[in-house]
């Protein structure tokens, strides 16, 4: 008996052994993940570079060794986006509850459990981001409206905010939203997130005591009998570039519910609101923006808040009729009614149940109606989202865009629902009608916007203000002009007013006129979170370089033209230095690379390049 016991002891320690030096790879073989304790430790080539100790639901099994379950790859189009054909693959591992895939550019795991019966288990998730990692990680807030702050530690103290803060005893912020930007090795970074939140699920963020960073699903108190499954829980590792580039988020996606897409168009967008902060009940001031986008041939117009209480005798139909009769598309504003409902602006209450829904989406189609910005949601809990996944799915029987406002970050419905085309869910240009903060702010944080926020989903910061609204603002007019460029949006709202576009000169009026709004491609050119950054997209032929400095010094940086060979023709706006803070036109023939530009302090520029 004695010798029996030694064997099955020795032979327990062996698997267990095998079990802590259990290695899975990517198919590329760049990442790996090895078992260690009750997690594991994912691989950047020989880099460690994300500990996730914890994995597990309370009482569900995920013990063992993880067995090989086949390959998954993702092949589809979406019609916006920051690339429109978008293809990865991963190697799919199961162990129990646990389904784990390591794709070549992250890692994604959810757990898919059966014989549910009631109440969902607590989840037990939890990342280690150890004191010293550089990190970029919002405060959580319902809105989403905050900055990325670089730090190095957990040690944050708590910024107030609309839904309140949350605090350890120790008087440091302890809740934080996606994504969470690190940097666990130099050059390598890691960008933690979830995906593909389902009907029955809420929305998930970070809450940490000292280093150990749980992920805690919001309020859901659906009851559950049979098969259930979580949101995937997603991290993005490689560099910079290919952090940004990474289209994993919408790869572990459901597919589009939509058969036909052919009517969804991303384009750019006349928007009132952001130079008198208010609405959209001046029939007068609608005209304006309305023969503003039909000068600069933008395809749409949102007519924002409180165009149910238009003035002098006009209502919404005449605004929707006039645009229409100029070629542009109306779009117009909703609340929720789950958020912000008392002393908010109207119209309220027609969204909510699905009769009334339904009714209201039938007449804005039947009126020419493309499309409808919703806004003051209430947070990530289930029933937020099971409400947002409802109004996609009923604006999309009735051929309507989504632009989702006050609501949670993207987490993969701009592919299963593609009709979502924009969310706000960012600290934008909105917030120069409301504090003094972002003035000095904003440089340093548009620079961290394309590593962080921009990277999960299309981002309605409503970019390119040449005057000031409220409070004024010190990026150069190329700065911001690369706003629109450097931010995907599948509707870019335009912030300015109409005089201000339309007194650009002639060749940034074009440049606005034949603005995309998607993309075939993307590439991270040069750049770091916070300090500047160079992106270029491509939309057909033509690629786009855009570049804006965040630093109160010039910047000069060299990067590497977006495709071989050489560009033909080339338009540059950039910073003027005889004319601070505007613009220097300027055009080039046979553009080659290398090439090394200079950027004004809070500066930028954009290349227009024709092959």
């Amino acid at each position: 008996m004695k010798t029996r016991r030694i064997v099955m002891g020795l032979v327990l320690m062996m698997l267990s052994l095998n079990a802590l030096s259990q290695r899975v790879s990517s198919p590329n073989g760049k990442l790996t993940l090895k078992s260690k304790d009750s997690g594991y430790v994912v691989y950047y080539g020989k880099q460690a570079v994300l500990e996730i100790p914890v994995v597990g639901m309370e009482g569900v099994d995920v013990a063992g060794k993880l067995r090989r379950t086949g390959t998954v790859t993702a092949d589809y189009r979406m019609p916006a986006g920051k690339r429109l054909h978008c293809t990865n693959e991963a190697n799919e591992y199961r162990s129990g509850a646990l389904v784990l895939r390591l794709y070549n550019d992250g890692v994604a795991l959810r757990y898919e459990l059966e014989g549910l019966s009631g109440k969902l288990p607590k989840e037990l998730t939890a990342y280690r981001i150890g004191e010293g990692t550089r990190r970029w990680m919002q405060q959580w807030t319902d809105s989403y409206e905050g900055f990325f702050p670089q730090a190095d530690t957990y040690k944050v103290k708590p910024v107030r905010s609309f839904s309140g803060t949350f605090t350890s005893p120790d008087g440091y912020n302890c809740r934080w939203g996606y994504p969470a930007l690190l940097e666990p090795a130099d050059g390598v970074f890691v960008l933690l997130s979830e995906a593909n939140i389902e009907r029955k699920q809420s929305a998930s963020c970070l809450y940490n005591e000292g280093e150990l960073f749980r992920v805690v699903p919001d309020k859901n108190e659906v009851s559950v009998e049979g098969s259930w499954h979580t949101p995937w829980r997603v991290a993005i590792i490689g560099t910079l570039a290919e952090v940004v580039q990474s289209t994993l988020v919408t790869d572990v996606s459901e597919p589009s519910q939509i058969a036909d897409v052919s009517w969804i168009k991303p384009g750019v967008v006349s928007w009132i609101y952001w130079a008198y902060n208010h609405g959209s009940n001046d029939y007068q001031i609608i005209k304006k923006y309305v023969d503003m986008a039909a000068v600069l041939h933008l395809p749409y117009v949102l007519i924002d808040a409180e165009w149910d209480t238009m003035k002098d005798g006009k209502t919404i139909e005449d605004a929707i009729a006039y645009a229409r009769l100029q070629g542009v598309q109306p779009m117009i504003w909703y609340n929720s009614s789950v958020g912000w409902v008392d002393g908010a602006p109207t119209p309220k209450f027609r969204l909510n149940k699905a009769e009334d829904r339904e009714r209201e989406f039938a007449w804005c189609e039947k009126l020419g109606v493309a499309g409808v910005k919703i806004d003051f949601f209430s947070g990530d809990d289930q029933r937020n989202m099971d409400y947002c996944l409802d109004l996609l799915e009923c604006a999309a029987r009735h051929h309507l865009l989504v632009n989702f406002h006050g609501a949670t970050i993207p987490r993969g419905w701009q592919r299963t629902w593609p009709n979502l085309l924009s969310t706000e869910a960012v600290y934008g240009a909105e917030w120069y009608n409301n504090v003094p903060t972002f003035t000095d702010k904003a440089a340093a944080h548009n620079a961290t916007l394309p590593f962080t926020r921009n990277v999960v989903g299309p981002m309605d910061y409503t970019p390119c203000a040449f005057t000031n609204s409220q409070h004024p603002h010190i990026t150069t007019d190329a700065h911001e002009l690369a706003l629109t460029v450097l931010f995907e949006s599948g509707l870019q709202h335009l912030a300015d007013r109409p005089e201000s576009f339309l007194s650009q000169p002639s060749d940034v009026r074009q440049f606005l006129s034949e603005l995309p709004a998607a993309w075939d491609e993307t590439r991270l050119l040069a750049g770091y979170p916070g300090r500047y950054v160079v992106m270029a997209r491509r939309s057909g032929e033509r690629w786009y370089v855009a570049g804006i400095n965040a630093e109160q010094q010039p910047r000069q940086t060299t990067f590497m033209m977006p495709a071989d060979g050489t560009f033909r023709t080339a338009i540059v706006f950039s910073d003027n230095q005889q004319n601070p803070g505007h613009f220097a036109i300027s055009q080039l023939e046979n553009v080659r690379r290398p090439m090394t530009y200079s950027m004004a302090p809070n500066g930028g520029f954009v290349m227009v390049l024709n092959p």
